[in-house]
């Protein structure tokens, strides 16, 4: 009788354990992984989607796993992050550029991927149309190529005289996205009469800013504006004080240009579509496939005007614009 008691105990024990284990596996945190391939993410972008996990009621290191990868040299590591990430199991990449979203597309059809992409990605062919994304790859653009005649606009404005424009892009066939940029403001440079000056640099991590600028002097171009492209992302404050150095007053595509020296931004509001990211990795933690999940462009954007180069380079802002932007750095 008691052989056959401690029998029967060991059993339900057994299988309670087995129930635990299975519970526990059933429960597992899932892992996300946020990749990007021009150095270290960006804080304020990477802090704003722990933000936007935190409003679903993420608990980092108890409910998700998030971690952030990066190649320390050069983007061409990339690809050897992604394979070393992979070795155990991803629930979620989240790629914060076109390099490491194509790194991805490479390595894994199943994974899903939400992206962040600079660049339209239709053209690029990240994914096969905005509304149905198809593959493992949705997410947002950072893109909104039908702002650059409103970048055009603003910078007429402030410059009444103004007669010639460089636009700044890095050299190559798309999908870089240069030619699409360039094409953009040279329609819009049209409707408004104002000539458009091509300043290309080579693709690498050391792209000779100095040379450009050299160029643009030469051209006599009357300002710059800089269109948005991971390339030149790293170089932003190097960017503004060219610029500052050449007299150029410039217009940017990135809030972050105008915070380290540039003259004006106007583009999309990158904290606001990085913790709307975090929607996506919810969406899909919760079952939804990528390629149903439409990509969304960007819907908030900023004006910024730094008025201490402003002053710098002996231009007066008209009162207007200070009270349409959304921030004056002093």
């Amino acid at each position: 009788m008691k052989k056959n008691f401690f029998c029967l105990v060991l059993i339900i024990l057994l299988g309670a354990l087995c129930r635990s284990a299975e519970a526990a596996q059933s429960e597992k945190v899932p892992r996300i992984v946020y990749l990007t391939s021009f150095g270290a993410p960006s804080i304020r972008q990477f802090d704003a989607f722990r933000q936007g996990l935190k409003e679903f009621g993420y608990v980092e290191g108890k409910t998700i796993v998030l971690e952030y990868r990066y190649p320390k040299d050069n983007p061409e590591g990339t690809p050897a992050i992604v394979a070393e990430v992979m070795q155990n199991k991803v629930d979620v990449f989240v790629a914060a550029d076109t390099t490491a979203i194509r790194a991805l597309q490479k390595a894994t059809k199943t994974i899903p991927v939400v992206m962040l992409s600079n660049q339209d990605p239709v053209a690029a062919g990240l994914v096969e149309s905005l509304a149905r994304p198809g593959g493992n790859v949705t997410g947002l653009t950072q893109l909104a190529r039908d702002r650059s005649g409103k970048r055009l606009e603003l910078l007429k404005e402030a410059i009444p005289t103004l007669s010639r424009v460089g636009v700044l892009t890095v050299a190559g066939p798309p999908p870089t996205g240069v030619s699409t940029a360039l094409k953009e403001y040279e329609a819009a440079a049209r409707a408004l009469n104002i000539p458009i000056q091509s300043l290309q640099v080579a693709r690498g991590p050391n792209p000779d800013l100095e040379g450009v600028f050299r160029e643009a002097v030469k051209a006599r171009v009357g300002a710059l504006i800089t269109a948005r492209n991971q390339v030149l992302s790293p170089h932003t404050k190097k960017t503004g004080e060219l610029a500052l150095k050449n007299r150029l007053p410039s217009m940017h595509e990135v809030k972050h240009y105008a915070e380290v020296g540039g003259l004006m931004s106007y583009g999309a509001n990158d904290a606001d579509l990085f913790r709307r990211a975090a929607t996506y990795v919810d969406k899909i933690l919760k079952g939804a496939k990528p390629a149903n999940l439409p990509v969304e462009q960007p819907t908030k954007f900023e004006f910024v005007i730094n008025l201490k180069t402003a002053k710098a380079l002996n231009l007066t802002i008209p009162q207007s614009m200070l009270f349409r932007a959304d921030k004056v750095f002093q």
